[in-house]
């Protein structure tokens, strides 16, 4: 019998992404998952959200204490996910409740619904607005103009990966890049230092202009813009959980084989009309 199909056990658990400004993003559903939820698990941006999210349920605990330095945030994961099961196993209807979107740069909320469908428990996952779409709208990008590549900055720099500079290049989690411990909540310049030279390797010249961008998580914040050239980000100050934008560097190239085959194929049709 396939367990994933047909859940049968009592428990089950939700996870729900609160957006990135505290009461601006959360969707009618969200909510109501978290108020009809037994209990809350939160993983959010800073303490206001945690408390505001207690004014929705009585029973709501945060996993933030389950990050230290120095601890493999691995780790970290694996507790989020055991806690919040033990509760589903418990027969316990589980609401986690993460910032942005739950299932963006969010590890735990994917393996605890993975796992609790593979134990015959219901789980599934409900939407949030995320940092990329804040990014977009406060930054003015279009993603469908010249395209957008993501990538988390460390893994950039880990694997051997393509990048198109004719496209949006958008890195995330730059303060940690080149982190291998995956135990720390910052890295230094000599590691944007190395960042910035496969940048350079793939096109990118030293003056390059990027933007450094972090979503407001406070609806009296306004969003992070800092812009500067490529040279210069090894010595800024990374805030928090910024992002970093690298738009275009060349002209998008015409693919004019493929525009002769599609020539052709509309020749007939405007010959039949």
């Amino acid at each position: 019998m396939n367990d994933v199909a047909s859940p049968a056990r009592a428990g089950s658990l939700v996870c729900v992404g609160v957006g990135m400004t505290l009461g601006s993003h959360l969707s009618p559903l969200a909510r109501s998952c978290i108020e009809k939820a037994d209990v809350v698990f939160a993983a959010v941006s800073d303490g206001v959200v945690e408390m505001w999210l207690k004014e929705m349920h009585r029973d709501v605990r945060s996993l933030q204490p389950m990050y230290c330095e120095g601890k493999s945030r691995l780790e970290s994961y694996h507790e989020m996910v055991d806690a919040m099961l033990a509760e589903v196993r418990a027969g316990k209807n589980v609401c986690g409740a993460f910032y942005g979107h739950a299932g963006v740069f969010a590890w735990p909320p994917h393996e605890a619904i993975e796992q609790a469908r593979r134990e015959g428990f219901a789980a599934h996952m409900e939407p949030g607005i995320s940092a990329e779409d804040c990014l977009y709208a406060d930054l003015g990008i279009d993603p469908g103009k010249y395209g957008c590549q993501h990538f988390e900055a460390s893994q950039l720099l880990f694997y051997e990966r393509r990048i198109d500079p004719t496209a949006y290049l958008i890195l995330w989690q730059v303060g940690v890049v080149g982190d291998q411990s995956l135990a720390r909540f910052a890295t230094g310049q000599q590691y944007r230092e190395v960042l910035v030279d496969v940048l350079m390797r793939e096109g990118y010249s030293s003056e390059h202009g990027i933007i450094v961008y972090r979503a407001p998580t406070l609806p009296i914040h306004s969003p992070y813009i800092e812009r500067m050239s490529l040279s210069q980000l090894p010595l800024h100050a990374f805030p928090a959980q910024a992002t970093v934008v690298i738009p275009p560097a060349k002209p998008l190239q015409p693919n004019r084989r493929i525009r002769a085959r599609l020539t052709e194929l509309d020749a007939p049709s405007a010959a039949n009309t």
